[in-house]
Parts: C-alpha cells; structure tokens; sequence
C-alpha cells in the first residue's frame, strides 16, 4: 500500500509546487511508482510536467465534485514511473459544490483509496489556502511534507498550519504526522539563510529534513519547459538536491520514523 504525502503551506512563493514537481520525479527516477495529484487550481504542477490542462479529458475536479475514479483520470508524465491526475482552473469552483457532499472531508481519501495501492508514493500538491480541498488533502495523507522559505518572514504562518494539522489529526486523520520541513530557497552565503535554518533545527529537530533546496536557476527555468530538474539538467543543484531528499524520504521510511 503507498504512502499519501501532502505538500501544504497556507503561505504563497515557498516553493510548494517546485517541491511537489521534482520530489516526485526524483522518486520516479528512484524506482518508486509514484502518482502526482495537482490540487491546486493555478494547475502549475500539471504544466511543470508537461502535461496541456487543456487536452486532459478528465482532472482532479471530476474525481472530486462527480467521483470520477483516479486510475482513469491518471495520465503519465515525461518521467518514467510518474502519473499525474491534473488540475485545471474549474478546480476553483469544486469547494462551493464539496460543501453540500456527504462527509465532505473524506471526499479525497475515498477517492485515493481506488488508486493507492498501485503507487508506491501519492504526493499531493496543495494550494496555497486552507480551504476545503487543503482539508481534504490533509484528511486524505499519512504525512505531510511543510516547504519553508530561507526568508525573513519564514516562520510566518506555520503556526497556522500547525494549528489546521493538529485539528484535522484531532477530528478526521488521526494518523497524520509532519514528513518534514523542507528548507527552499536556500542561500548557504547569506547570513540570514543560516540563522533560519538554525532556527528551524532548534524548533523542531529532526522535523526539518537534513536536505536543504537551494536557490538555482536552472531549477526555476524547467517548468517553463514542461520538465522537473532531473530531465532538464540532472547535474544542476536544484537536480541533485531533490535526488537527495527522494533518497532521505526513501530511508526514513524504509526505517519506518
């Protein structure tokens, strides 16, 4: 049976969807099957792999507002061993029309649930809210992986997302942990970068992964491409370091932390 992993940050440019596009591919690459869903409506994560939001015939809004089954709404991607079920703008109006669905929160779950045990991996890409799809996202995962930026304002708003994880282990998923914080962003020359990964470290400890994401151009410039990093130049840091994040991911669970 796979495990489901959210990547969630109520609080925008934290690198979220960068994070979700070449872990995912990183673990592909690593031999894990592994199925991406796009539940943002910028669709970014959808485009990043390539994948036209406007040629699917089916998106994480059917599964969600019509109960569309996942394995048909699942295309692959440019990386072997990578499914996506992609998201297109309609995914905006898909939490006025939840809110009437019996057991509105689970909707996500019951519908991993027809997928799950085909995939090694499920990685969920958040949108930068905690609306009722975020809800369904953390009702749905084991774990959920929180991406801070190496800026000044950082530790803003986790304490809100910590807060939503806490309520939502304490009414709908018991099970659910924190994977990890990720540090993105990350400029090992400046200063304040250190100080923020430092603060993290004394926060939360072995919460925050030893992998750190750094700043790196050539990361920024393969979704434009319709590629995650380890296709477009898999010698660039932001290639290498996300290979190293799948592989820490890989042992921690193989550990069973």
């Amino acid at each position: 049976m796979g495990k489901t992993i959210a990547i969630a940050n109520q609080k925008g440019g934290v690198g979220k969807t960068t994070t979700a596009i070449n872990l995912a591919a990183s673990l592909a690459v690593r031999k894990k099957r592994v199925l991406l869903i796009d539940a943002d409506p910028q669709a970014n994560a959808t485009s990043g792999l390539g994948v036209d939001p406007k040629s699917m015939s089916s998106s994480i809004y059917e599964c969600l507002v019509d109960d569309y089954p996942m394995h048909s709404a699942a295309v692959p991607t440019c990386v072997d061993g990578l499914d996506i079920i992609g998201s297109r703008i309609d995914l905006v109006g898909a939490e006025l029309e939840l809110i009437n669905k019996a057991d509105r929160e689970n909707v996500l779950r019951r519908s991993i649930a027809d997928v799950k045990g085909n995939y090694d991996y499920v990685l969920i890409d958040c949108s930068p809210s905690l609306g009722l799809i975020t809800v369904n996202a953390l009702t749905a995962a084991d774990s959920v992986i929180i991406p801070v930026q190496a800026e000044y304002f950082a530790l803003e708003g986790i304490s809100k997302l910590l807060n939503t994880v806490r309520i939502i282990k304490g009414k709908l998923n018991p099970g659910l942990r924190i994977e990890g914080f990720l540090l993105t962003m990350y400029d090992a020359r400046l200063r304040l970068a250190n100080q923020i990964y430092e603060e993290l470290k004394s926060h939360f400890g072995d919460m925050v992964f030893n992998t750190v994401i750094p700043r790196n151009i050539r990361l920024s410039e393969a979704p434009s491409h319709g590629l995650p990093a380890i296709l477009y130049d898999p010698n660039s840091r932001g290639a290498t370091s996300h290979m190293q994040l799948a592989k820490e991911i890989i042992a921690k669970n193989r550990l069973g932390k």
